[in-house]
């Protein structure tokens, strides 16, 4: 993993610039620019709340902020993992004619939608403001919780590049799948409350996302401590993920220029 860690030193400014380039290029030509990026969460905030609220009749305390944290969450491990399967053929023009390692096509893509989350945690803090949550220490506990969703969806992300070089179809696998994840991972309801016992708890065990939004629910909403086994153990699994894509990437990415 040396030669890893000095790519990551040597390309973090081609990484950056790429994503500051993307983001330029989503607003330009809006006449709303940089405002989608409250108002897409936003909007869709409204609608999961109303079908929460109005058909499967949810609703939990602090319900904005619930619903919020749930949907930020998702946007950005979905949005990321989504993309990350065709982003070699997508930069295709980059990868036939100069040398860049392959995982900051990764790195750039969550650097894009890290910062559309940042933004969003604005509106979260905001909602709970006006809830009046009371605000405690434990809200740090949102730090490494944000740095687990990165390292697993990098990791998740490297694996579906590689493969997504040598399967045209896997795209539309990995859309079905996320689809199914959407609905059991609790963005608008809870899982543990939700599910019959003991599946809700076990669903927010073994699925890292599920798991992610609810502890960051628990830390900042409801001011409690977080399942440190339970996330100790994904940051485990989340580093193995990471060297096995890392390491893909890097044996066969001579390869991709011949296939796309």
């Amino acid at each position: 993993m040396k030669k890893f860690v000095n790519d990551l030193i040597k390309y973090h400014h081609v990484t950056v610039y790429m994503a500051k380039s993307e983001l330029k290029t989503e607003v330009a030509g809006s006449y709303l620019g940089w405002l989608w990026w409250i108002l897409d969460p936003t909007l869709y905030m409204f609608v999961y709340g109303f079908i929460a609220l109005i058909v499967f009749r949810a609703s939990e305390p602090y319900f904005v902020s619930f619903v919020f944290i749930g949907l930020n969450v998702w946007n950005f491990f979905s949005h990321t993992v989504q993309a990350s399967v065709k982003l070699v053929q997508q930069n295709s023009h980059i990868v036939s004619k100069v040398y860049i390692p392959k995982f900051c096509l990764i790195l750039y893509k969550i650097y894009v939608n890290g910062f559309k989350l940042l933004i969003t945690v604005s509106l979260v803090l905001v909602t709970m403001i006006a809830y009046k949550v009371h605000i405690t220490p434990r809200v740090l506990y949102v730090i490494p919780s944000l740095l687990l969703l990165a390292i697993i969806t990098f990791g998740i992300s490297c694996i579906l590049m590689h493969f997504g070089v040598y399967v045209e179809d896997l795209s539309n696998i990995v859309k079905v799948l996320l689809q199914l994840a959407f609905y059991i991972s609790g963005i608008f309801f809870s899982l543990v409350k939700r599910v019959p016992a003991p599946y809700g708890q076990l669903l927010c065990t073994i699925n890292p996302v599920a798991f992610i939004i609810d502890t960051i629910r628990k830390v900042a909403l409801y001011a409690t401590n977080p399942g440190w086994k339970v996330m100790i153990l994904w940051f485990v699994i989340s580093g193995i993920l990471c060297v096995i894509g890392v390491k893909l990437l890097y044996k066969f990415e001579n390869s991709y220029v011949k296939i796309i």
